[in-house]
């Protein structure tokens, strides 16, 4: 990541239904600089900023603030799924946001500082910035920014203990089970913890895979998918046992996928060439 950010969402988390409104906006051909946006989008003038950060962050709009062919798959009316009723579409905005790097803190805490403390905080992602900004000299580290930005994460992952019980209140991520609280000493402390989760399609982890490694690569090591940024260990918080089991069932139920186990070399081996998004086009259709 050439940039840092840690703002722009003017420390509103990313709700249910803005990326829907925020799209059929867009598709509208109107404006977030106009003074009807307001009115438009059914929000506050900060909020009418804020989707369309999280937009741009999610990869629902490029940077001139053009929708993007996965916003148009994935949220148009005949869409995959425009109103997020699927898990799937969720870990894939998830997947987007921690790719992107946008909105830096999410990029960095999934690849980075877990890989360093099973446990954190706001604290300790303060000093694992301040130990960066040392090292590559190409931003400084503004401690309220970071905390608001550090605390926007975490809603966005954990539900709050509110009694406003309404999902609309609720961060985009909370139903995904990825930040974990683990109560308080001295301060709230947090784990991404590698976990099963059997649960996820196995369509989700080809497309994350695919999607890092280039649809060109005719093998694939395993060593690769566990290590490197932005593939599914990483977003996914998934154990190496369970991506063992994923990556047999992929090459069960792909006809034009091996996972291939010979003298101790692991590696996923893609007979032809092959789209990511023909790999969504396929898990919404069925």
């Amino acid at each position: 990541m050439a940039k840092f950010s840690f703002s722009g969402h003017d420390t509103f988390p990313c709700r249910q239904f803005w990326l829907k409104k925020g799209y059929d906006f867009v598709k509208a051909k109107k404006s977030f600089n106009s003074e009807d946006a307001v009115i438009d989008l059914g929000v506050g003038k900060n909020m009418v900023s804020a989707i369309r950060f999280w937009m741009r962050a999610m990869g629902i709009l490029d940077t001139e603030d053009q929708l993007t062919d996965f916003a148009t798959h994935l949220l148009d009316d005949e869409g995959w799924d425009p109103y997020l009723e699927d898990e799937m579409s969720l870990w894939l905005l998830h997947y987007n946001l921690v790719k992107k790097g946008l909105a830096s803190s999410y990029n960095l805490i999934f690849n980075e500082l877990r890989r360093e403390k099973i446990e954190f905080n706001k604290n300790t992602y303060l000093g694992f910035l301040k130990r960066k900004a040392e090292q590559i000299k190409t931003f400084q580290v503004n401690e309220k920014t970071i905390s608001d930005d550090f605390g926007v994460l975490i809603k966005m992952y954990i539900r709050s203990d509110s009694k406003v019980k309404e999902d609309i209140f609720q961060g985009l991520f909370t139903e995904l089970d990825l930040v974990k609280p683990l109560g308080k000493r001295g301060e709230e402390l947090y784990s991404i913890e590698n976990k099963e989760r059997d649960e996820l399609p196995e369509a989700l982890f080809l497309y994350i895979i695919l999607d890092n490694c280039g649809t060109e690569s005719s093998s694939i090591s395993i060593s690769t998918i566990e290590q490197n940024h932005n593939n599914v260990t990483s977003v996914l918080a998934i154990s190496r046992t369970s991506l063992a089991n994923k990556l047999e069932q992929i090459s069960k139920n792909y006809d034009y996928v091996n996972y291939s186990d010979h003298a101790g070399i692991k590696e996923l081996q893609i007979k032809r060439q092959v789209s990511p998004l023909e790999i969504l086009n396929h898990y919404y259709a069925n």
